[in-house]
Formats: C-alpha cells, structure tokens, sequence
C-alpha cells in the first residue's frame, strides 16, 4: 500500500514510505469520558469516508535501480464504530504477483486533536504526519537527505496521489505516482466478524 494513506496508504499506497499524524477539526480536547472520546473520534474520522471501497490503477515509483510499475489496490473499510479505518494495498508485478503489501491504520486523538496513520510494509513500521485536505490528504516520511511528502487528490471516483522527494536547497523530485479508479464497495473489514453465537 501506499496509501498510501494512507492512506497513504496509507494509506495509503507507495512501496518506498508509510503515513502518519497532524491537526484536525479545530476546539478543545475533549473529556476523558470514553463515550465523548468515541463520538469525538467517529466525528472526525468521518471527514475521511471518501476513501472507503475498493480502488485499483496504475502505479509507479522511482527507484535507484529504475522505475517500478505495478498494477496498485487499495482496500479500505472502517472499524471499532468508525472510529479507526483500516487500509490494505497491494502492487501487483507481471500481472499477478504481489511484489508490495502494506497495512495501515488511520485514527484520531481526541485529546491531541491530530490524525494518526500507523503503518506496516516490507518490514518497516512507523507513524508519520498526515493532514486531510478539502480534496484528500498530504502526509510525509523521513528519507535520505529530506523528506518524501505525498499528495492525494480523491473524487468519487479516482485517486490521483503523487510523491515527491524534498531535499534542503533543491527543487522538488516526483518519485511516485498512482492513478486509482473506485471499483465498488467493500465490506472489509467488518465482513466475517465473529457473533455471539
């Protein structure tokens, strides 16, 4: 995933990073009570409901060794009442092959007031910056020499995110990017969920 975010992502969806946390809907903390927290968490993370679904494109990335194209998919549902929502991605090489696998979990500090994406791929585990925007979400991740901040534009129907390598006194590099269409809904990853019975 890149997902990228995230999404990136996260969730988020490019093979080179993971995203992370930032401000959210401005006012005061909220009270520790653990049903005010709930609301407080299900409120904002509702603004990120337009990446729910199921999405699938092409993707690609720059890489020392060259560039990498993969056929990219998201999967993304929320979870715990809607206060977190969990992203898979995966790239597909030479048709079938899942040469990128990545998991995220995007949720919402009600005390701090800031998103957070926690992310897992290709061995590597991490919490970086991610801000929702009016049109999707920009999130960043450490890399040799700057930074990597990635910019994603969602409709209801396609998700452009590009990557671009930011480096102290030198212009930007784009190093990534993916062009997602919505393929329908999904019901992961509440599907299969055990009962009482």
């Amino acid at each position: 995933m890149k997902v990228r975010l995230i999404l990136a992502a996260a969730l988020v969806a490019s093979p080179i990073a993971m995203l992370g946390a930032q401000s959210a809907p401005a006012g005061a903390p909220v009270s520790r009570d653990p049903a005010a927290m709930v609301k407080a968490e299900a409120e904002a993370m509702a603004r990120l409901k337009f990446m729910d679904g199921a999405w699938r494109g092409p993707a690609v990335t720059q890489t020392r060794a060259g560039e990498r194209r993969v056929t990219q998919t998201e999967r993304i549902g929320p979870m715990l009442g809607g206060t977190i929502k969990v992203i898979e991605g995966r790239g597909f090489s030479d048709g079938q092959d899942v040469g990128f696998n990545a998991f995220g979990v995007v949720s919402y500090d009600a005390q701090k007031q800031a998103y957070e994406f926690r992310s897992y791929a290709q061995g590597y585990a991490g919490t970086f910056p991610f801000e929702v925007t009016p049109t999707g979400y920009v999130w960043s991740t450490p890399a040799a020499g700057g930074s990597v901040r990635y910019t994603a534009t969602i409709t209801a129907t396609s998700w452009n995110e590009v990557g671009d390598l930011i480096a102290v006194g030198k212009p930007p590099v784009r190093i990534f990017e993916m062009n997602l269409q919505r393929i329908g809904d999904s019901d992961w990853p509440e599907a299969g969920a055990l009962t009482a019975n």
